[in-house]
C-alpha cells in the first residue's frame, strides 16, 4: 500500500486503511463513530459514518482531524497547554474548528506530517483508541 503521493501528501489507500481499522477497533469496543482523515493541509482525504452514528459527530470528527493535522499534536493535548496557559485557555477554544478534546492524532511518517485522523462517537478515550488503531494499521503496512 502506498502511505503518501509527492510532497508527503496522504494516499487514497493509506487514508483508507486507517478509516477501515479505526471502525473496526469501534466495532470490536461496541460503539458507533464518525472517522476522518485529512492531509497535512487539512483537506478532507477519506471519511466514514457508521450506521447510526451521531450525525453532531461528523463535524466533529472532521475538525478533530483537522485540529491535529493543524498544530500536529493529538487534541488530547490541549488541556494540559490549557493548564498552564491562562490566555490560551480562554482565547483558543472559541476558535473556528478548533477541537480541544481527545479524538484527533497526527499521522507522522518517516519524520513528516501526513495529516491526521479524527474519532467521534464515543467516549473521549474511546475515540482516542480506535484513532490510535487508526494509525497502527497504517503505519504497519
Amino acid at each position: 500500500m502506498k502511505l503518501y503521493e509527492i510532497n508527503h501528501i496522504i494516499h487514497w489507500q493509506a487514508a483508507n486503511a486507517a478509516i477501515v481499522a479505526a471502525v473496526e477497533k469501534a466495532q470490536a469496543l461496541g460503539i458507533v463513530i464518525n472517522v476522518a482523515v485529512v492531509d497535512s493541509g487539512g483537506n478532507l482525504a477519506g471519511f466514514l459514518r457508521m450506521p447510526n452514528a451521531f450525525l453532531h459527530s461528523i463535524d466533529i470528527a472532521i475538525d478533530k482531524a483537522y485540529t491535529a493535522a493543524g498544530f500536529r499534536f493529538s487534541t488530547s493535548q490541549w488541556k494540559d497547554i490549557f493548564s498552564t496557559e491562562a490566555m490560551l485557555a480562554k482565547g483558543m477554544p472559541p476558535r473556528d474548528r478548533l477541537v480541544v478534546f481527545g479524538g484527533g492524532v497526527p499521522i507522522e511518517v518517516e519524520g513528516k506530517s501526513l495529516g491526521a485522523i479524527g474519532v467521534s462517537g464515543g467516549s473521549e478515550e474511546q475515540d482516542v483508541i480506535c484513532a490510535e488503531a487508526g494509525i497502527a494499521a497504517l503505519l504497519a503496512q
